[in-house]
């Protein structure tokens, strides 16, 4: 199994489309299902993709299938967060964010490195240039997961 896409909200969803595509080498473009979405696709053009919904818009259970409905702006910070792989170096993605005025930095989970940037500066986003994808995908095994935290397997 892969992630394949995910979805995310913005004050603006263009800027933050293009910001997001810069990262994964691809491009933004208009999501036409719905008014002012956009998406960002990654630079291999094989689904991977993050699209960008207003903030003031959502996703319910229409009668057939999925609706887009506006309400009231959504600008609360959330536990929602996405990990990112990007081949442009740590000082890059440090420069991107920077240059957004969004908070960039550098961090430490354990088993991974990664740089948390903060769209709008209200939702994690966390990227993990080259080197950090190969520490990623080597510390954050269930058997490491189960050793560092001292959890039983069955």
């Amino acid at each position: 199994m892969s992630l394949l896409h995910v979805s995310i909200s913005a004050s603006e969803p263009e800027r933050v489309a293009s910001f997001l595509a810069t990262l994964l080498g691809g491009e933004a473009m208009r999501f036409p299902p719905f008014p002012g979405c956009w998406i960002a696709f990654a630079a291999k053009d094989d689904g991977t993709a993050i699209e960008v919904y207003p903030d003031s818009h959502v996703l319910v259970a229409g009668k057939n299938q999925i609706e887009c409905v506006e309400q009231t702006r959504d600008t609360a910070e959330t536990f929602v967060h996405v990990a990112i792989a990007s081949t442009l170096s740590e000082h890059e993605i440090r420069v991107l964010g920077q240059r957004e005025n969004w908070i960039s930095r550098v961090c430490d989970r354990g088993p991974f490195r990664c740089i948390e940037i903060w769209i709008e500066n209200r939702l994690l986003i966390e990227v993990l240039d080259p080197t950090m994808q190969d520490a990623y995908r080597a510390g954050m095994t269930k058997e490491n997961w189960a050793r560092m935290f001292g959890l039983e397997r069955s």
